[in-house]
């Protein structure tokens, strides 16, 4: 035989321990809690989560992006983006969602890193969270485990939530007996009861005489239990059972319940015929599984036998054999070499577990140079109107470049083929358009020398208008002078026709008369028409001013109470700053532990 050797176990290996504590039966040991590892704090939990499942992972994706979405989160989240985000945004998140807990939480510009896993630990999350996991948090690596305790904590709000808006199932002031919203009645002497008897059963007491004897007292005050009065009603008891007995015997003798009886008779017939067919079937196949059940066991006799005979076979070489002094010592030396080489082994894979640690800071570092890049790449690209597909200068390509690490090394060489022929003919395009500018330019530039030259022939022609113009001026003076005279003329002739105008004045005189009398009607109905107008501006004046205070009125009104409101939602917000929502939170999650217990209790019992 081979001397078997035992892997060392280290200080560091986990225990694989279960999340429910050991429960010990017995009068006098004592029981944990379930919660008991959670409390104690000492043993680190394995994580049950399949978080290598990318489905569950996608789920808690998912369930993060939901909870953002419906709460008003401020920035843009998707699952695409929340598939590897950068540390930036987990800060955003983790901020965003602890709030909901801790209003006025700030997270410090320095040391995240040991905050958020103080902050996790705190609140009481069952499982670590490495430092070294807040440098990486996009990592493959390194992301389901931040994702999941961000769902952990999602949960702890809603909770927290659920918790703050219904209220305790029991305090001090209720009665003994209440019923709730779902029509459910709870006991309180009852929960009181199941309580002390759980805290003695936990303390490693199986018997509960005296909580048994409060109890029995407790209701006797309660329902003011009578002992003589307990014996009459035993005998008023008694002979109602025996008034109902002699009306049973009444009602069997009457003939409908005997047709009803032999009705059932022969169907009970009936079934006893197909019972004891189906006995005799039973038998028959009974025999058949004994004839079987007497081969199986001859097969099992004679294996057990040929066990036996090998069994005494090998017990007789086991106690011939015999090891030498030298084998010992061989077995010890091949023991110690077997030791040094784990120890290297350990030693080489720390050394490659902290070169894994570098190669992924470095990973990190060139995904966020390469993503820098391709933001720049799209920004230049979208000033360039190639981004989207539908821009003006994208002519049906796509020039927009996806970046995803898990594709490999060759991840963006798909992009070279799809972008470069494209774009190079773009390229040519835009330089062929160039060339033609070029040109365009060139014909402009000759034109522009023939426009000078035209231009100076025309100021040659304008100079000789010019002189043209002067001589055309002297002989503007001078037709000047000659109307001049003309003019004289026509004055001496004004002169006649302003005597011939008199004479006509007086005759027109009389028409005047006539259209100043029709003036002062028109005047009167003008009077008229104006006042009956002041009339009506009156009238939509005061209207108006009605109006106007109407507003007033209903402008100071929403004034006061907005102030009121003001006044009132400020002085909630002092009060609810001066809370101390932490214990409040630790309070109530001690309560619903508490509570979980006594339902863990009832539903024991019950079973």
């Amino acid at each position: 035989g081979k001397l078997s050797m035992s892997r060392p176990t280290s200080g560091t290996s986990e225990r694989k321990v279960s999340c429910f504590g050991n429960r010990m039966s017995g009068a006098g040991g004592s029981r944990s809690s379930q919660y008991g590892v959670f409390m104690l704090g000492t043993e680190k939990i394995k994580d049950p989560r399949p978080l290598h499942d990318k489905g569950f992972i996608q789920q808690c994706i998912k369930k993060l992006c939901e909870f953002l979405v419906e709460n008003g989160y401020a920035h843009n989240v998707s699952m695409k983006s929340l598939q590897s985000p950068s540390i930036k945004d987990f800060l955003k998140i983790f901020t965003f969602i602890y709030k909901f807990l801790c209003p006025s939480y700030e997270l410090p510009d320095s040391k995240f890193e040991e905050e958020i896993p103080k902050v996790f630990k705190n609140l009481g999350y069952p499982f670590p969270l490495p430092k070294s996991s807040m440098y990486t948090v996009g990592a493959p690596h390194t992301w389901p485990q931040i994702v999941a305790a961000l769902v952990w904590l999602i949960d702890c709000v809603k909770l927290y939530s659920a918790i703050r808006e219904n209220a305790p199932l029991f305090d001090d002031r209720q009665s003994w007996e209440v019923e709730t919203d779902d029509g459910i009645v709870h006991y309180k002497l009852f929960m009181d009861y199941c309580m002390k008897c759980y805290d003695l059963f936990m303390r490693g007491r199986d018997t509960f005489e005296e909580v048994d004897a409060e109890v029995q007292s407790k209701l006797k005050d309660l329902f003011n239990i009578d002992p003589f009065q307990m014996e009459s009603l035993e005998v008023e008891n008694k002979r109602l059972q025996e008034e109902i007995a002699r009306l049973e015997k009444e009602k069997e003798s009457e003939p409908d319940r005997r047709v009803t009886l032999r009705n059932v008779k022969s169907s009970l017939q009936a079934d006893v015929q197909k019972y004891q067919a189906y006995l005799a079937s039973l038998e028959s196949h009974i025999a058949i599984l004994d004839q079987k059940l007497g081969s199986l066991t001859d097969e099992v006799e004679t294996a057990v036998e040929a066990m036996k005979q090998e069994n005494a076979r090998l017990r007789h070489i086991l106690d011939n054999q015999k090891y030498s002094a030298v084998d010992v010592e061989r077995i010890k030396h091949e023991r110690n070499e077997l030791q040094q080489t784990i120890n290297k082994l350990t030693k080489q894979l720390e050394a490659e577990e902290h070169q894994l640690w570098n190669e992924e800071l470095k990973y990190a570092r060139n995904k966020e140079a390469i993503e820098t890049q391709l933001a720049e790449y799209h920004k230049l690209a979208r000033k360039l109107k190639l981004i989207p597909v539908s821009a003006e200068n994208s002519k049906g390509h796509d020039f927009e470049i996806w970046f995803n690490p898990e594709a490999g090394a060759n991840c963006l060489i798909k992009y070279r083929a799809q972008i470069k022929a494209p774009l190079m003919e773009i390229i040519n395009e835009t330089e062929e358009e160039i060339s033609k500018a070029t040109q365009r330019k060139m014909s402009l530039e000759d034109t522009l020398e023939q426009v000078n030259v035209m231009l100076k022939d025309r100021k040659r022609s304008v100079k000789m208008l010019t002189e043209e113009a002067e001589e055309l001026d002297d002989l503007y003076q001078q037709k000047l002078k000659e109307i001049e005279e003309e003019e004289q003329k026509c004055a001496d002739e004004r002169e006649s026709l302003k005597k011939h105008k008199q004479l006509l004045e007086s005759g027109v005189g009389e028409g005047l008369s006539e259209a100043t009398n029709e003036l002062h009607d028109v005047q009167r109905q003008y009077q008229v028409v104006l006042q009956t107008t002041t009339e009506k501006k009156r009238k939509l004046g005061e209207k108006l001013n009605r109006l106007t205070e109407t507003v007033a009125t209903h402008l100071a009104s929403v004034v006061k109470y907005l102030d009121e409101q003001n006044a009132k939602i400020y002085r909630d917000y002092e009060e609810f700053m001066s809370k101390d929502l932490l214990s409040d939170l630790t309070s109530i999650l001690d309560s619903y532990k508490k509570k979980l217990d006594r339902l863990y209790l009832t539903s024991s019992s019950e079973k």
